[in-house]
């Protein structure tokens, strides 16, 4: 047990903050408490931190060296971003835990690391060893510096264990890769880390898709390991060696890559929800930070803060934290869907590279500078991303960002591909006051087919074409056992943004002719007994407590309703989803759909019903606008085209 109680936060600054109140003082108090409280469920010689909770499919011993490795990086932020500056003494328990779990590693003792294995077999120690080695690298001359040499060689032995065996075909790479820069950065380096450090490069280039977007591995998996993995370990490790050739040609991908991201924030400070790992929560942030740790970064320095410090206070403000001031596993306080196979207690420490930032000194002007309004506070925008084949749109009068998918999926190559797939990545979209709901409830954001009582997927999304306010995919349906096979079938998506709005066109091609199609918006999470307002006119309109989705058929639909989705969101323990449904034609060339949607945090939304019109004809679809523009789809061609005429 510590002796010392959780530090007092200071107050706030809302002439230096205006948005977030928050400074640098909040930063530095916001990881003592952290520290403070996950350091209670240290085992006696510090070796292992055994933090309350359900424990992941590598064991007990793997997740207690994931609380030691996860949190020593936070102490390492925030000691080393003071200079050594250690009042609560963080350091001297982490480099005696570091020194008893390294002595016998394997050993089933109490304190006793696990010894670093190949991915699958053992490997979680793979990912906390980078942790370690990061904090050991910027902690070096108060922890590693002060151990005897022997100490020094049974800690280098253990890991080296990354070096030696096999990572996950993707960002895991990145591991060993930092291992080896920190052997190397005390004198220890050789053949074996220079390749592990060549490696890594040479996989990463292979996996840069352009556009400041890396695949998380071969594919094309797009989510936020981009920014807290991908972009983080090479161009940290090239900022610390000083390699200006390697910073030269990393660091205009993460600027490039900052210029959509940035987008990504809500004015609440909440980040995009989307992809695996969402617990790690503000580690969303750690490419923002990092941007501005080695310059290259397209956002002044007030906006930096106002997204750092505006992501921190968001989960802080909503339950992210336990009662005794640990990390919990989820979003808003616990929620079991947010996680993964792997997540453990330790897990949802990894939001310590959210606190990359303290590497910056006081006096710098992240620091110093008055905060700006966030990028999303801006004009109403849209941004196509043909590289991941994602479509940013963002609203300034409510805040609200958005995320259309049609180009990211995450399969597992161990598993074969059925239905429902994984919510994370498999909808059509995403943003920063909604989550998709369970993957045993009706699916938001979802274009499906339904065969023999079942419903088909969107696993693999294949990018088709593109347009400054638009983006278009296809996929082929697969359904879950006991449905069809349909290896002719497909269909193709096209999102338009315009304003809040969103124009939703669908083509099914090679689908038997009165095949029922279902088509979904945006979930409303609502808390236990709430009820949304439903209005089923023309349209679906559900009203929540910070949102109001609407989905409205222009064309093709012939029914339309709510649905319960009584296992929530990550937002709230029950949802609403809008639904339409229609019926596949027998036109060999294929069935058109179209739709409008929106999600919107602005009171008394007007009806969609007034905004659109829709005529067809063949393949092409002509939208009106109420405004007096016009939008022609047309899926006629070899790929789907867009014109589009202004007011």
């Amino acid at each position: 047990m510590l002796e010392h109680p959780l530090p007092t936060a200071p107050e706030e600054d809302r002439t230096l903050s205006p948005h977030t109140g928050y400074t640098r003082a909040h930063w530095e108090a916001t990881a003592d408490q952290l520290l403070t409280a996950a350091l209670r469920y240290a085992t006696p010689g510090h070796a292992l931190i055994d933090l309350p909770g359900p424990p992941s499919k590598s064991g007990v011993r793997s997740d207690g060296l994931e609380g030691f490795a996860r949190t020593f990086l936070l102490a390492a932020f925030r000691t080393a971003g003071a200079s050594g500056k250690d009042p609560h003494g963080f350091l001297e328990r982490y480099t005696a835990g570091l020194v008893r779990g390294t002595r016998s590693p394997g050993r089933d003792d109490a304190e006793s690391w696990p010894e670093i294995g190949h991915h699958g077999i053992q490997g979680q120690p793979m990912v906390e060893s980078a942790s370690v080695a990061l904090a050991l690298r910027l902690t070096a001359p108060w922890t590693w510096d002060t151990l005897p040499a022997a100490d020094q060689d049974r800690v280098e032995r253990w890991l080296r264990g990354a070096l030696r065996h096999t990572p996950a075909p993707n960002n895991w790479y990145l591991f060993p890769l930092t291992v080896a820069g920190f052997l190397e950065s005390v004198g220890r380096g050789d053949a074996e880390t220079r390749h592990a450090i060549e490696r890594g490069l040479a996989l990463l280039d292979g996996w840069y898709q352009g556009q400041g977007w890396y695949s998380d591995g071969d594919g094309r998996s797009f989510d936020h390991y981009n920014g807290w993995a991908l972009h983080f370990y090479p161009l940290l490790h090239a900022h610390l060696v000083g390699d200006q050739a390697l910073l030269d040609r990393l660091g205009p991908r993460l600027r490039e890559f900052l210029d959509g991201f940035a987008l990504l924030f809500d004015a609440n400070g909440a980040p995009i929800h989307h992809g695996r790992s969402l617990t790690y929560r503000f580690a969303a942030v750690t490419a923002v930070a990092l941007g501005a740790l080695t310059g290259q970064t397209p956002l002044a320095p007030g906006v930096t803060r106002r997204i750092l410090s505006g992501a921190l206070r968001h989960f802080l403000d909503r339950s992210a934290l336990t009662s005794d001031g640990v990390l919990s596993l989820g979003w808003y306080g616990p929620h079991e869907a947010t996680l993964q196979r792997y997540s453990g207690p330790g897990s949802p420490y990894w939001a310590s590279k959210g606190f990359l930032g303290l590497l910056l000194p006081p006096e710098d002007p992240v620091w110093t500078a008055t905060e700006e309004n966030a990028p999303v506070e801006g004009p109403d925008s849209t941004l196509a991303l043909p590289a991941p084949g994602l479509l940013i749109q963002t609203t300034g009068r409510d805040g609200l960002a958005r995320l259309h998918n049609h180009g990211s999926f995450k399969r597992d190559l161990r598993e074969p591909e059925r239905a429902p797939g994984n919510p994370l990545y498999a909808r059509l979209a995403y943003s920063t006051r909604t989550g998709p709901t369970s993957a045993a409830n009706t699916p938001d954001n979802d274009i499906a087919l339904q065969a023999r009582g079942t419903r088909s997927a969107r696993l693999r999304i294949t990018p088709l074409a593109a347009g400054p306010d638009w983006l278009a995919s296809w996929h082929r349906p697969v359904f879950p056992e006991g449905g069809p096979a349909l290896p002719s079938a497909r269909i193709e998506s096209l999102t338009l943004a315009r304003g809040r709005l969103e124009l939703r066109v669908h083509r099914t091609v090679g689908v038997p002719a009165g095949t029922p199609i279902h088509h979904s918006g945006w979930a409303v999470a609502l808390a236990p007994g709430a009820a949304a307002e439903t209005e089923q006119t023309a349209e679906v309109r559900l009203d929540g407590p910070e949102v109001t989705s609407q989905l409205f058929g222009l064309y093709g639909w012939q029914t339309q309703r709510a649905v319960r989705a009584p296992q929530g969101t990550a937002y709230g323990p029950w949802a609403l989803v809008p639904e339409l449904t229609g019926t596949v034609g027998a036109d060999p060339a294929g069935t058109v759909f179209a739709a409008l949607a929106s999600l919107t945090g602005e009171p008394g939304a007007s009806p969609l019903t007034g905004l659109a019109t829709a005529e067809v004809s063949g393949l092409t679809v002509v939208v009106r606008w109420a405004d007096g523009g016009r939008t022609v789809v047309d899926f006629g061609t070899e790929v789907p085209s867009v014109t589009e005429e202004a007011v």
